[in-house]
């Protein structure tokens, strides 16, 4: 099982084959090495070292195309929105959420919200982060919450006139507005990627 040759304790083992292969150490001080050997047959595998790049800036917010308590000359939504706000955050959510779930279906919950619980600033101060978010405007989370508790017409308009404002029809909704891209017509709305494409 074991070889009968000991080697004593002063003795050092060197493989026969190791001094012939073996490459020659770096002098001392020499620069570290850049590359992995492959193989034997003197093939390695070059990296560099990677660079940190910082991430890229975000662009500074833009202001709101319009103020908070503004008309906007839209007396149609003025008078919608201060007796019936579900038909308008019905509107607004439908471009947001890029017709899935449909405005309808938002603007029931939203009514439900407002008659049964108060709980309505609540819901629809989430959509009025959503779309700063997605439009890079001006703002906080709690100036939302804030906005929507004291004034929810006034934040409701506003909502509204920003989307009109960056060129969808709130009367014809997401899908609408895609299918009227779709065929040609000039639409001012810009493009939403949706998703993964192939």
């Amino acid at each position: 099982m074991y070889s009968s040759e000991t080697l004593s304790v002063n003795q050092k083992f060197t493989p026969a084959s190791s001094s012939a292969t073996a490459p020659p150490l770096p002098p001392f001080g020499a620069a570290p090495a850049t590359s992995i050997p492959v193989s034997s047959a003197n093939q390695t595998y070059n990296w560099t070292t990677p660079t940190y790049a910082p991430p890229p800036r975000p662009q500074a917010p833009v202001p709101w195309s319009s103020a908070l308590c503004c008309a906007g000359g839209d007396i149609t939504n003025f008078c919608i929105t201060c007796w019936c706000p579900c038909i308008t955050f019905g509107q607004i959510t439908d471009i947001l959420d890029r017709g899935s779930p449909s405005g309808f279906l938002n603007g029931a919950i939203y009514a439900l919200l407002r008659h049964f619980t108060c709980l309505h600033p609540f819901y629809s101060c989430m959509y009025r982060s959503r779309m700063r978010h997605q439009y890079n405007l001006q703002g906080s989370s709690c100036g939302d919450c804030l906005v929507h508790c004291c004034c929810e017409s006034c934040a409701l308009r506003q909502e509204y006139r920003e989307l009109k404002i960056r060129g969808f029809d709130m009367f014809i909704g997401w899908h609408g507005n895609m299918e009227r891209q779709n065929r040609g017509v000039p639409a001012m709305a810009p493009i939403m990627q949706q998703g993964m494409t192939r």
